[in-house]
């Protein structure tokens, strides 16, 4: 692409070219992201799976396939809302039966023991969980002082305080609040993939710690998907063997939360490696501007997690019961 003296710089779609002198499917990521959620806008994430194909076309090679994708998912939620999600089955939050959001010790971020009243500690490899929650109501500066609440199953698909065996567990459950910078920060272990589900993290953003003991206060309710390669290299390891076979199960794509965009804005930048431990990284834009379309839900539509049994209508497991299929 050349351009003659005293001719308009080159632009596409109104924006200047960052690379001039280059044909425009070699522009780089940052100008292949924006390409993507201005589409996005236009088309209502139709077609978005085709478009994400196309992007990663225009990549360097496979090798580097996996690594553009997590970048790229970080930076696009930077850029637009995040997704409201199902806060599933076994939110722990009040909604749903158990309520660890009013005890006393929930603020905290090694998520990995159990807290007041119970102990245990939940195995696993290492990770780091890093959200940076940036307001878009008010131009999508740093959110600073809104309370994050995480959680997520166990090395075994589980969830503390309703799974059978761990009911008397509160595990894999925290609160951060954002500093400065709007991040948050948790150190955690990295989750199983169950029967029904791609592997994930759920978490709910609060105006501030005060709104916490309060469900409904929540102003987003989403979900982090782990990507692939990351999971294959975690279920190789001990504890995670029940894993592999479940992950060959499912696919991002077919997922009944990532699978309507294929998780492109809630895929996560994940660094590190079995041994040494990950760290798992997401912007995550909260528009408060907007009204919260997901949250707490009726029992089963998140899917069953492997080991847990079927949850009553207060949220509570029933005594004895065995493991339920998943819903869906």
């Amino acid at each position: 692409m050349t351009t003659a003296p005293g001719d308009p710089a080159p632009a596409y779609e109104g924006r200047p070219l960052p690379r001039p002198g280059e044909e425009l499917v070699d522009q780089g990521l940052a100008f292949d992201v924006v390409t993507l959620l201005s589409r996005r806008r236009l088309l209502g994430l139709v077609g978005v799976g085709a478009a994400t194909l196309g992007l990663a076309a225009c990549g360097a090679d496979s090798g580097t396939a996996a690594t553009a994708s997590s970048s790229s998912a970080g930076a696009s939620a930077a850029g637009g809302e995040i997704p409201d999600e199902t806060a599933g089955p076994y939110p722990g939050d009040g909604s749903n039966g158990p309520d660890v959001l009013g005890e006393s010790g929930i603020v905290r971020s090694d998520i990995r023991d159990s807290f007041g009243e119970y102990t245990g500690t939940a195995e696993g490899v290492p990770m780091t969980l890093e959200l940076t929650i940036s307001d878009l109501a008010n131009g999508g500066v740093p959110f600073e002082g809104v309370a994050v609440y995480v959680w997520h199953c166990s090395r075994d698909g589980g969830y503390s305080l309703y799974s059978e065996g761990i009911t008397d567990q509160n595990y894999l459950r925290g609160v951060q609040v954002a500093d400065s910078a709007g991040l948050v920060r948790f150190t955690s272990v990295f989750p199983a993939c169950y029967t029904g589900r791609w592997p994930h993290v759920h978490f709910e953003v609060y105006p501030d710690q005060a709104s916490i003991t309060d469900s409904t206060s929540a102003i987003a309710t989403s979900q982090v998907a782990l990507p692939q390669d990351v999971c294959d290299a975690v279920y190789a390891t001990g504890g995670y063997e029940a894993s592999v076979a479940t992950l060959a199960r499912v696919g991002l794509d077919g997922d009944t939360v990532f699978g309507d965009d294929g998780g492109v804005s809630q895929l996560a930048t994940v660094t590190g490696s079995p041994t040494s431990g990950y760290t798992v990284r997401l912007a995550v834009g909260v528009d408060t501007g907007t009204a919260p379309t997901a949250g707490g839900t009726a029992p089963g539509a998140d899917g069953a997690p492997s080991g847990a049994p079927p949850v009553g209508g207060d949220g509570t497991p029933p005594t004895g019961s065995r493991p339920a299929p998943p819903s869906n």
